[in-house]
């Protein structure tokens, strides 16, 4: 049974724009819809949410509804998605656990997900050459009646709550980000076809047209919304809550299994890194900008450039809180389509877990110092935080 239990309210946190961002990992999703339950207890109630792929149908299900419905609505869908594989907790070990998970995933990959998505009768080889049945494995038609009876679409179109969801074209090889707020500015709407195109992963998933333009899972190319969360907000203050679903820190593999696992959670978790790092690089450059500029003689203050500069220097405080989830030693590289009940358990009551222990350091939720311009705190595996000050 998921996590019931109640949380300590945070400490109010700093006057500053609330985002979630949530990475892809199919199966890995009720982590951070278990994180999301924790943080509503807590008192954080984000304004955007940006998502891809598993992170994009977690995020329109919050953003598509109210406040006192959304837990209940991603309680909904994860019991609806979830296999009902029984695990038998006599059998205890971890390799009989992992033989669980392997047989599990097996039979999802076999039979598809409820509300989610079914194997190609007849199987996509058999379908005509360039059609579009012969490009995926699987049929998501359900996925698309599952978003529209857990979704409220005008709800997000009427900008309640800004979501933000990455796909990548299939030709162009562009990423592009389907932002509520920008559609509502070029008098377009948000629908179910642009969640289903952020996790149309291949080739399992079908591309999804929309625009004249086929589109393939964002996870492909940047499996974070962090950058462009950054990218779009550069006057307000932020504080973000960014819920990984793969953890770039790993152990030495020792098994065929285990390097399998190594290698998908290295792939799909360096791009946070990779924005981490830029980020800070924009982060320094600007400060030595300002810097620069007070050092300057009052006879260049006024000058043009320097007026440039100035505007391009200043800057936003950004602090974010890194919570990722850390595999169990039975988890195999097919954890991100197991989708038994147990593991849904396990993930949404992990995401609760880590939230509840992210709550503890009151500091993390304040607004960094003067000197700082971006903060990101991590939980490391042994609960220890760990905080990089840009």
């Amino acid at each position: 049974m998921m996590d019931q239990s109640p949380s300590d309210e945070a400490s109010t946190p700093a006057s500053a724009r609330r985002v979630l961002v949530l990475q892809g990992g199919g199966a890995l999703g009720s982590y951070q819809a278990g994180a999301f339950q924790a943080l509503c207890r807590a008192g954080f109630e984000p304004e955007w949410i940006a998502g891809i792929s598993i992170g994009a149908v977690n995020a329109a299900i919050i953003a598509g509804n109210d406040n006192d419905k959304r837990v209940d609505r991603l309680k909904e869908f994860w019991e609806l998605v979830s296999s009902p594989v029984p695990w038998n907790p006599v059998l205890k070990g971890e390799r009989n656990r992992t033989l669980f998970n392997e047989t599990s995933a097996a039979i999802i990959a076999t039979f598809g997900v409820p509300g989610f998505f079914t194997p190609r009768i007849p199987p996509a080889a058999l379908w005509p050459h360039g059609s579009p049945q012969s490009l995926s494995y699987y049929d998501t038609s359900p996925l698309k009646k599952t978003l529209e009876r857990l979704v409220d679409f005008d709800r997000i179109n009427d900008l309640k709550t800004r979501l933000s969801v990455g796909a990548v074209g299939v030709t162009s090889g562009n990423f592009r980000y389907f932002d509520n707020v920008e559609f509502k500015r070029q008098g377009k709407r948000i629908g179910p076809e642009h969640i289903m195109a952020s996790g149309a992963l291949p080739p399992g998933f079908p591309a999804i047209l929309i625009d004249g333009e086929y589109y393939w899972d964002g996870g492909i190319a940047s499996n974070t919304p962090l950058d462009f969360v950054l990218d779009a907000e550069t006057d307000r203050d932020l504080l973000i809550f960014q819920v990984d679903l793969f953890s770039a820190r790993g152990r030495l593999p020792e098994t065929l299994l285990e390097a399998a696992e190594r290698e998908k959670d290295i792939r799909y978790s360096s791009r946070t890194r990779m924005n981490t790092d830029k980020n800070r690089q924009i982060h320094n450059a600007r400060r030595a900008v300002r810097d620069l500029i007070g050092k300057l003689p009052e006879s260049l203050q006024d000058d043009p450039s320097v007026a440039f500069l100035r505007k391009a220097a200043r800057e936003n405080t950004v602090t974010v809180v890194h919570l990722i989830y850390r595999s169990k030693n039975y988890e195999t590289s097919s954890k991100d389509y197991d989708f038994s009940h147990v593991g849904m358990v396990e993930h949404w009551n992990a995401g609760v877990r880590d939230v509840h222990l992210s709550m503890r350091h009151k500091e993390w939720l304040e607004r960094p110092q003067s000197d700082e311009t971006m903060v990101t705190y991590d939980l490391t595996g042994d609960e220890a935080p760990v905080s990089k000050k840009e």
